[in-house]
């Protein structure tokens, strides 16, 4: 399978992340798992380029990293979306759509959705 350049999978990043956490709190490794899952393994975030990202978002207060204990009895980061951070999500959204329809038009290449 080929797989996404880095800065167009840099930028999908904050989309992909905070529209996981707006459904749940995951840790760093679920969101992980999740990106790899939801997109047929064509988006993958390994954890060394995956936690800075998530540190900035934090940084700009998108979301919120807080220990807990999970099932497993290890504690782990969850990160929860913050009231900045839904708010951030919409206009996210309506960029890559705009960004979709424009390679649309051009080059007849659509979002799946």
């Amino acid at each position: 399978m080929i797989g996404i350049d880095i800065n167009i999978k840099r930028g999908s990043g904050e989309l992909a992340i905070l529209a996981l956490l707006d459904r749940e709190p995951l840790h760093g490794y679920e969101i992980s798992k999740r990106i790899e899952q939801v997109t047929g393994g064509v988006l993958q975030f390994n954890l060394a380029s995956l936690y800075p990202l998530l540190y900035r978002m934090e940084k700009r207060g998108w979301v919120n990293g807080q220990w807990e204990e999970a099932k497993s009895g290890r504690k782990r980061r969850y990160y929860h979306l913050t009231p900045k951070g839904k708010k951030q999500l919409a206009p996210l959204r309506e960029e890559w759509g705009r960004f979709f329809q424009a390679l649309h038009r051009i080059a007849g290449v659509a979002h799946a959705g």
